[in-house]
């Protein structure tokens, strides 16, 4: 497969911080920035069956690229995903989450749906451009395998 058709396949990118450090995540603290973008973006907050934090999550809409995605925030394991994101999509996402939610200075590890099913680790995403981020997560998908 072609890097342009790689660049338009969609799956689930998943954005955590590395083992050990966190973001401070909070759900308020991740509306209000979602807010900021767009005051009438879609939040529901699920408080699980453990109690307001574990088994809690938080579902969002965030319109990336002209386009309304989905995306989830759970604060244990801590971490933030977009679904059925393209690469380009997801570039703009981490750029947004570099710049907005996680505290400067503090590491982003991604992954995707299609990269924890084939085992492959989570990768730092490097403070770099969304078009150089946009190419780490194609040859991200190209690593997977299973594109023939």
């Amino acid at each position: 497969m072609e890097p342009e058709e790689i660049a338009e396949l969609r799956t689930m990118y998943i954005f955590t911080p590395p083992g050990g450090q966190s973001w401070g995540l909070t759900y308020e603290s991740l509306e209000a920035k979602l807010r900021e973008r767009n005051p009438d973006e879609f939040i529901r907050i699920d408080a699980g069956t453990d109690g307001p934090v574990k088994g809690s999550s938080m579902h969002f809409g965030i319109t990336l690229d002209d386009e309304q995605l989905e995306g989830m925030a759970l604060l244990s394991p801590e971490g933030m995903s977009v679904q059925d994101c393209t690469a380009s999509s997801a570039a703009t996402f981490a750029v947004w989450l570099r710049n907005n939610v996680a505290p400067e200075g503090t590491a982003i590890n991604f992954n995707t749906e299609w990269g924890m099913q084939s085992e492959v680790p989570d990768t730092p995403v490097p403070t770099t451009s969304e078009p150089e981020l946009a190419d780490l997560f194609i040859a991200h998908i190209a690593q997977t395998g299973g594109l023939d």
